[in-house]
């Protein structure tokens, strides 16, 4: 029972997401997570796409890193899921252009001058 208030407690902060059940986030944005219970772990399926800081231990930011999904898991001290969802992370559609050539595809930000959207890309280890 109190894991079902905590899922309909989550869904009450994010209502557009909840029909969908995706938090979305545009990248190089970030968003923040209200917690109704102190968290202890945080887990993100891949680190590439979207990022997660814990500001407090009620408090989430999660930024957008690239274009993609993953997912997002967030547990409390027993262990329980806090969050389980899916995280979606798009290009802000306001004042963009989207340039295809073939196969290729490029997506301006216009806001006022036009620059391309280059995702950000964690750096590898050789």
């Amino acid at each position: 029972m109190f894991a079902c208030g905590v899922a309909l407690a989550a869904m009450a902060a994010f209502p557009a997401q909840a029909a969908e059940d995706v938090i979305r986030v545009f990248m190089d944005h970030a968003r923040i997570l209200k917690l109704d219970r102190p968290v202890s772990k945080v887990i993100i399926g891949n680190a590439d796409v979207a990022d997660v800081a814990v500001s407090d231990p009620q408090t989430i930011v999660l930024t957008g890193k690239s274009y993609g999904t993953t997912n997002l898991v967030i547990l409390d001290q027993a262990g329980d899921a806090i969050v389980d969802e899916r995280i979606l992370v798009s290009v802000d559609e306001a004042n963009t252009l989207r340039v295809f050539k073939q196969t290729a595809r490029s997506v301006y930000s216009c806001a006022p001058a036009c620059e391309e959207h280059v995702p950000s890309v964690a750096p590898t280890s050789p």
